[in-house]
């Protein structure tokens, strides 16, 4: 089968704008044949990278709060109209498709930085919320409480996948390697080197494919009225580095660097099995016996 990493900017503070930008984007992964899908983290509502909100320990500003409902309003709710939207493009063509999103939650007001999977149905199929937002995250994201840690069981197989850095728990990753995983998915917003040792060392850890998706980000990107706050960061905010590795770790597609644009690979879950060979994480390598479960 074939699979699609999007590498691409979400669009900040404009929800309808990154719609629009997605529907193309998985138009194209699609008439190139792919039958999965993946989008990065907070592609829709945006990684709001270099913004404070205002916040800093003991203080909120009134302007913060300000920043911070402008992005609150281009979030998205489960269920809800623009969840049903992307659903009908999966439909229309067929696939499996992965975005994160900034979801609003529906009793509340709470944001969470999530992952959404819809089927060629059109159908949501699962929703994950990222378990720990990591440092200056915290200040705007909700915390996951682990009951949507699942694999889905699909006709491309099973498939998973964590947000970030999430994918350095080891009890999280041991929680999708024990649902047997083969299509591990790890949308991201970290463009550093050490991310693609990771991606690596997890493809080889559970002999699993492994998407990584990043965006690439430029200031430019930025609405005018919050280009001032991040004046003094470099014009290219993230540089991307979207892979697709095999389940002994070799890279398949990618790394991509400094544009945007989709990585295409051609997986043959046979590879998945063949790795386990010599080594299974949760099988004859795990010794329960000493480790317990």
């Amino acid at each position: 089968m074939k699979v699609a990493v999007v590498q691409a900017a979400g669009i900040l503070f404009d929800l309808t704008s990154g719609l629009q930008k997605m529907e193309k984007l998985v138009a194209e992964a699609a008439n190139a044949g792919a039958r999965l899908i993946l989008f990065p983290e907070a592609f829709l509502g945006g990684y709001p990278r270099g913004l404070s909100f205002g916040t800093v320990v003991g203080s909120r500003s009134p302007g913060g709060r300000d920043q911070w409902y402008d992005y609150w309003q281009h979030s998205l709710e489960i269920p809800g109209p623009e969840i049903d939207q992307i659903g009908t493009w999966a439909a229309r063509h067929q696939v499996y498709l992965v975005a994160g999103i900034i979801e609003r939650d529906r009793s509340g007001s709470t944001l969470y930085c999530s992952v959404a999977y819809w089927g060629p149905d059109g159908g949501l199929l699962h929703r994950h919320r990222k378990l720990k937002p990591t440092a200056a995250e915290r200040l705007i994201w909700g915390e996951g409480d682990g009951t949507d840690l699942q694999v889905l069981e699909t006709p491309l197989g099973r498939m998973g996948g964590l947000i970030c850095w999430e994918n350095y728990m080891p009890m999280a990753r041991m929680a999708l390697y024990e649902q047997g995983v083969q299509l591990y998915l790890a949308p991201t917003a970290d463009a550093r080197e050490t991310w693609q040792a990771s991606m690596r060392h997890i493809a080889c850890e559970g002999r699993c494919y492994v998407l990584a998706c990043n965006q690439y980000v430029e200031r430019s990107d930025y609405p005018e009225p919050y280009r001032a706050e991040i004046a003094d960061l470099p014009e290219v905010l993230c540089r991307g580095g979207s892979v697709i590795v095999d389940p002994l770790g070799q890279v398949v597609a990618g790394p991509l660097w400094d544009e945007e644009g989709i990585l295409y690979a051609d997986l043959d879950l046979r590879e998945v099995a063949k790795g386990k060979l010599d080594f299974d994480v949760v099988g004859h390598y795990a010794r329960r016996d000493v480790f317990g479960r």
